[in-house]
């Protein structure tokens, strides 16, 4: 069985990040898994940055879709036992539910140790998480970064560009090792 977490909506927003994450879990890294709150969220704050609805909606049809086993259902009794930030306690309930390893999020400060150890879930930021799949198979993401930077219909197109986004997008010691595994 592979080494499931629950992606946070914060983790999904970001394009290329999303990108590399789903890209990671579709190679059979890790599994990704996500609840509707999750999903909800993420189309919210989506729209509400510009993107078109019909964007978002499509987004989010093709996860579900390339995911069929992601959706974390019957999570919602649990929501209003949880102890983490409020705003959170939905993600930690699903992931209490779906039994998973970790929860990938930039909000680490919201899930504190006592909200988790119970659970024996980690909370790791997205950065780590990314080191930890390329500490584990480095050419199954690099190859992986390589058809992502190829696959782009805009920019970027070169793996460094790529990288770049990467880093502006919250993960600058991932793309900083990539580029030393390049050399």
């Amino acid at each position: 069985m592979s080494f499931t977490v629950v992606l946070d909506t914060c983790v999904l927003y970001p394009a290329h990040l999303r990108d590399t994450l789903l890209r990671l879990a579709e190679r059979g890294l890790y599994r990704a898994q996500w609840s509707d709150d999750i999903l909800n969220e993420l189309e919210r704050n989506l729209a509400e940055s510009g993107v078109a609805p019909l964007a978002v909606s499509r987004l989010v049809e093709q996860m579900q879709r390339a995911f069929p086993d992601a959706r974390i259902f019957g999570y919602l009794a649990l929501i209003p036992t949880m102890t983490c930030d409020e705003k959170d306690r939905h993600v930690l309930a699903a992931a209490v539910r779906a039994d998973v390893a970790a929860i990938v999020t930039f909000n680490v400060r919201d899930f504190p140790e006592d909200s988790v150890d119970p659970f024996q879930i980690e909370v790791i930021d997205p950065d780590a998480f990314l080191l930890d799949q390329l500490d584990l198979s480095p050419r199954a993401v690099l190859e992986e970064l390589e058809l992502q930077a190829a696959a782009n219909r805009r920019e970027p197109k070169p793996v460094a560009a790529l990288l770049d986004a990467l880093a502006r997008a919250g993960v600058p010691q991932f793309a900083d090792e990539v580029r030393r595994h390049r050399l």
